[in-house]
């Protein structure tokens, strides 16, 4: 089984479930997992998990993304963008001056309202769900924040322009909602999320790219599990420490000078296979998160 991170390029058209589908194919094994969806018309980097890895998928979806947006202006729809039924249509007066103004004003923190059509969980259903159905239903704001918002280019109503959000945050709601605040309406009609966190577009591959890499025998671009937590020191435990490793134990190996008391570490035994990360606890090492198999 493979265990670690491959940075895909989700292409146009594909659902992300769809993406996991296809490399389970690829890699031979069930246990893989994505760290966040993209729209199925979205394009651009979706961090896949293999194995071991799956346990990063919180911690990975968490961060900040990066996105480079189009939106036409004059137009609702019901999904927020072209795809979706024309709900509204207005004209469109306004100066390429005031659409730069107003997308530049969504910068920093603020409230937004989820979209129906999208897979947050509300009374126990999917929004998307009920949206299907044509059911609109009330749900909370959430909290979001924009940052390093650039318009790249004006061709009226067109514009695009690249936004980093935090977790939670919908591009298409932006889009509306700066349509909203010109009074003309807007909707997303095109999207390329290019990063995530360390992740970024230059360095992704297309599934067919992977593909081909797999069957040359290349492993290269799966990044190892402990690749994310290079900045925590590294502590090698003796043997003898190996079977309280792999039943979740907390070990004392002595007096770890290196380490700080209450500060966290990576974990690996006596082979330097990677266990997991451990916390020091006075004399004491304990587990915080395992990436090995515990024995039963």
């Amino acid at each position: 089984m493979y265990n670690g991170v491959v940075n895909v390029r989700k292409e146009k058209g594909m659902t992300s479930f769809a993406v996991v589908a296809r490399l389970r194919h690829v890699f031979g094994q069930k246990k893989i997992g994505h760290t966040g969806t993209l729209d199925p018309d979205a394009e651009g980097v979706l961090p896949i998990c293999l194995g071991k890895a799956t346990r990063l998928v919180e911690t990975l979806t968490g961060g900040t993304k990066t996105y480079e947006a189009e939106l036409v202006l004059g137009i609702i729809t019901d999904t927020q963008d072209t795809t979706g039924k024309i709900l509204e249509e207005h004209p469109v007066t306004v100066s390429e001056e005031e659409l730069r103004e107003a997308i530049l004003s969504f910068e920093g923190k603020g409230e937004q309202l989820p979209p129906m059509y999208s897979a947050v969980w509300v009374g126990g259903r999917r929004l998307y769900e009920l949206a299907r159905k044509g059911i609109e239903v009330e749900r909370p704001t959430r909290p979001v924040e924009f940052s390093g918002m650039e318009v790249l280019s004006v061709d009226l109503p067109r514009a695009r322009f690249r936004v980093t959000c935090t977790r939670g945050a919908y591009i298409r709601t932006l889009c509306e909602d700066i349509g909203r605040k010109l009074g003309c309406g807007a909707a997303m009609s095109a999207l390329i999320r290019t990063r995530v966190d360390d992740f970024c577009l230059e360095d992704s591959l297309t599934i067919d790219e992977i593909a081909r890499r797999m069957e040359r025998g290349e492993r290269d671009f799966i990044l190892p599990i402990d690749h994310f937590y290079r900045d925590l020191p590294r502590f090698e435990a003796a043997q003898e420490f190996s079977p309280a490793l792999r039943n979740g134990n907390a070990i004392a190996p002595g007096d770890p000078a290196a380490i700080e008391d209450g500060s966290e570490l990576r974990m690996y035994d006596a082979a330097g296979e990677f266990i997991g990360i451990y916390r020091r606890d006075g004399q004491l090492m304990k587990p915080v998160k395992m990436f090995c198999e515990v024995a039963q």
